[in-house]
């Protein structure tokens, strides 16, 4: 029986059928279902290509393990469960799926705010348990309220049109993103968190995960919210010190938080976050919509054909591999 000649592309866990019938095009396809390392490097030796989704995180150990390796996809938009210096330094190309669930999480960014300020939650509960004499107390507007957005790429810059369109003032912080374009996005720029944190009433997170924005929503930085602001986090867990939140939220400096993403995940269910009225919480979820799904399936999955094809992925993370790869 003669042996299929076609590339193998390995996927760390199923992803939306469309996607994986645009590989069946060209590759030999194989679904890992094992989350380790271990089991992933077993299936995955011979691969030219793996797809990572949540895990196992794409290690220095497991690519070295690939010898055939050229490249690996990451399915959706964070960068940082992929070693991308250690896919450098082995020639293996690293391609992903950016803005394809921008949407999403800028609706789901904007429905934590909403949610928030109108105390649907409490509110659902109470009508629940009162019928019509639940107090009618307590609910506010996004409407003249100032928002301060930090990180305004792709799901920033969406919730800079939403909250405009509400009514709200938007302020935006992104020390790489030039004032000019921060104002075409929809967005008044300012040149600190220091100083966008002092004047919001609502404050929301769409920064990638870096040494620099690990725990920048801290003790310090909450301090300087007005008196009952509220927070919102669709990025990265990491990016907020649940330590401090939990005070903030415990003692009045912050009226209420709405949250998809946790310091770490699967977070506990003894988190005391959880137990917080004031809170609504999601599993970080924002960008599960079925038609980002696609998407994300879909645009990775072209950028991980064409380095297989030996052509120059559109979205390339680490562009100083190609010289090496593009001649392999």
């Amino acid at each position: 029986m003669a042996t299929d000649p076609r590339p193998l592309i390995v996927l760390a866990g199923p992803i939306h059928p469309d996607g994986k019938a645009l590989l069946d095009k060209e590759a030999r396809v194989v679904v890992c279902e094992d989350e380790t390392e271990a089991g992933l490097v077993k299936v995955a030796a011979e691969a030219q290509g793996i797809l990572f989704r949540i895990r196992p995180r794409c290690t220095e150990s497991l690519m070295a393990a690939c010898k055939r390796l050229k490249v690996v996809g990451r399915h959706g938009v964070g960068l940082d469960t992929v070693d991308i210096p250690a896919a450098t330094r082995l020639g293996v190309a690293v391609v992903h799926a950016p803005g394809s669930n921008s949407q999403a999480v800028a609706e789901h960014a904007l429905m934590l705010m909403l949610v928030s300020v109108k105390r649907t939650l409490a509110m659902d509960k109470a009508m629940r348990k009162d019928g019509w004499s639940t107090s009618r107390a307590g609910n506010t507007e996004l409407g003249g309220k100032t928002l301060g957005i930090v990180g305004v790429g792709n799901v920033g810059r969406r919730v800079a049109k939403f909250a405009g369109a509400l009514g709200m003032r938007v302020l935006g912080y992104d020390k790489y993103v030039p004032d000019d374009e921060l104002r075409r996005r929809g967005a008044e720029p300012v040149k600190s968190l220091e100083a966008l944190l002092v004047q919001v009433d609502v404050l929301t997170c769409h920064t990638p995960l870096t040494p620099e924005t690990r725990h920048m929503i801290n003790e310090k930085s909450l301090a300087l919210l007005k008196p009952g602001a509220i927070f919102i986090n669709t990025s990265r867990g990491p990016v907020q010190d649940e330590r401090a939140l939990f005070e903030a939220l415990t003692r009045g400096k912050l009226a209420a938080a709405g949250l998809d993403v946790w310091e770490d995940e699967p977070t506990s269910a003894d988190n005391p976050v959880l137990n917080l009225e004031n809170v609504v919480c999601s599993a970080h979820m924002a960008g599960v919509t079925g038609e980002a799904t696609r998407q994300a399936a879909m645009q990775v999955s072209g950028e991980m054909l064409r380095v297989v094809r030996g052509e120059r992925p559109d979205v390339l993370v680490n562009p100083d591999v190609w010289p090496r790869l593009g001649q392999r």
